[in-house]
């Protein structure tokens, strides 16, 4: 697996692996054994970038990867994140430093570790300043509990507020195929600032491997049964795209999640998308979007197809989306 530098120097894989749908957020947890079985096995085949969150469990999640990465702890970058009241996100914002602090704190202890290479602020709060966000982490990086700080969802302001009092290594954010509004202002104030981007649900949350179409359903506790454009009327709009992706892949020979993870590693040499499965085939298929080549044709292709084609339905609904770009 090729490594990638995201901000000024913290090295990683190519693509990483987001760990929340072991624990949290797409149905049933995973079979404890298997998920560590799947960790594991995303690190012998070369990922190094794992990415969890207090809010994943909440709890969960971190001590899953703490005691699946135990054994290659110093050969590993563990990105988990903050800023939720109790981790749980249906209880609001909490990104006071005494919280950001206790926090991390119990966030090491699950992760069976002494240090977090990267830690996000999970969404922006508007009660506590972005500058107290950004120097409390400032003070955990000099006590040597924090390697890097990072902020996931944030607009460009907060992003220049931020990391005027501490450099900002990662923006993790949505970025995907059928999700490109990154590329109007994030992306220039990334590259101005030297910050690299994490992808999340690169893949769609799932939608553009194909695997899902109008009669999926999906368990109750799935999150997404809220998002808008995975509602069945939508989908059976949206599948257009996903058909039109598969034509380009059958030509590359390659899948259309392949594709779409090569498409945004095409994008900027400092992206580093984490997709995130609970089954081994998935892994092996996602990671195989790290050996496909687009070329100029290729990407030009894949661009005439985005603009002939319009994403039905919202990205998020309520209280998620007003919590987005601030």
């Amino acid at each position: 697996m090729q490594k990638r530098i995201l901000g000024s120097g913290l090295e990683v894989s190519a693509i990483g692996l987001g760990c929340m749908g072991l624990s949290f957020g797409l149905g049933p947890a995973a079979d404890k054994g298997d998920a560590i079985a799947l960790i594991r096995s995303a690190y012998e085949r070369g990922v190094t970038f794992f990415d969890t969150a207090e809010a994943y469990g909440p709890g969960d999640n971190e001590e899953l990867l703490g005691e699946a990465l135990a054994p290659f702890r110093d050969e590993i970058v563990i990105a988990t994140k903050f800023g939720f009241t109790g981790g749980v996100v249906a209880d609001g914002l909490d990104s006071r430093p005494q919280n950001i602090r206790a926090v991390t704190e119990a966030s090491l202890k699950r992760l069976r570790t002494d240090r977090v290479e990267l830690l996000y602020q999970h969404r922006v709060d508007p009660n506590v300043p972005i500058e107290d966000v950004a120097g409390t982490v400032k003070e955990l990086i000099a006590e040597g509990k924090v390697g890097h700080f990072g902020l996931s969802e944030a607009g460009a302001a907060t992003i220049r507020r931020a990391h005027a009092v501490q450099p900002i290594t990662a923006l993790q954010s949505e970025y995907s195929l059928w999700w490109r509004e990154p590329e109007k202002e994030i992306l220039p104030v990334l590259e101005e600032l030297g910050v690299g981007f994490v992808p999340f649900s690169p893949l769609g949350k799932g939608f553009l491997t194909g695997a899902i179409d109008a009669r999926t359903t999906f368990a109750s506790n799935d999150f997404r049964n809220t998002v808008p454009r995975l509602a069945p009327e939508a989908r059976e709009a949206n599948l257009r795209l996903v058909a039109m992706i598969g034509e380009i892949a059958a030509d590359k020979q390659a899948t259309p999640a392949q594709i779409a993870i090569a498409w945004l590693l095409a994008q900027r040499p400092w992206i580093v998308p984490i997709p995130g499965t609970t089954k081994l085939h998935r892994l092996e298929e996602n990671l195989g979007g790290a050996t496909i080549e687009l070329t100029r044709a290729d990407l030009d292709r894949i661009a005439t197809v985005l603009a002939t084609f319009e994403v039905q339905g919202g990205r998020y609904s309520g209280v998620h989306a007003a919590r987005v770009g601030k």
